[in-house]
Parts: structure tokens; sequence; C-alpha cells
């Protein structure tokens, strides 16, 4: 199985993925904090992350797969949502909590 086939099997099944480096409870840098932080702050208790730190090949294919070129990466319902100050900023707005709230309700 590739990167590309495990990654498109994790965001199809399961609501909520954050690409990480470290672990929500210990995460390995400020902007993957942040990002298990913003989804904490809205509610979500629970949700699938990946340590891209233990799979180079995870890590290189996420980028490749949303074609973005940092690592935190929020998916919901299977959609790329974007990092760390896009997740900021959909929180901030109030969008990110709306978007969260619907994909957990199915």
């Amino acid at each position: 199985m590739s990167a590309q086939d495990i990654i498109r099997e994790q965001v199809s099944t399961h609501p909520v993925v954050l690409y990480m480096k470290g672990t929500p409870q210990f995460p390995q840098c400020g902007f993957s904090a942040n990002a298990a932080a913003i989804l904490k702050a809205c509610g979500v208790g629970e949700f699938f992350s990946v340590n891209v730190l233990e799979s180079n090949e995870i890590r290189e294919g996420v980028k490749a797969y949303a074609n973005w070129p940092t690592i935190p990466q929020l998916y919901v319902k299977g959609q790329f949502v974007g990092g760390s100050d896009i997740m900021r900023e959909l929180y901030q707005s109030g969008e990110l909590q709306k978007l969260l709230k619907t994909a957990l309700a199915n």
C-alpha cells in the first residue's frame, strides 16, 4: 500500500484527522501544539492523529496529497482544511466550530 493509499484511507475513514509532528499529548512543534489545542477548544476531545515524525513516507506523502508544503494538516470528512494558521483564522471566525460540529454530528 502506498503512502497516498494510506493517507486516502485515513482521511476517508475518520471524521477528523490531524497530521502533526508528535502527538496531541506530546506535540513536537509549536504549530502542531497549536493545531491540537484549537481542536480541543472546538470541543473535539478525540480525533485521529498521525505523527509524521514516525514515517518519512507519510510526512512527504501528506504534503503531496494536499499539495500543501507544511505540517500540521487538518482534514475534516476527507477534505483538506488547512494548517495551523488557517485553523486559527477559521476558529476565530467561528467557521471551524461549525465545520467540526457538522462533521461530528453525522
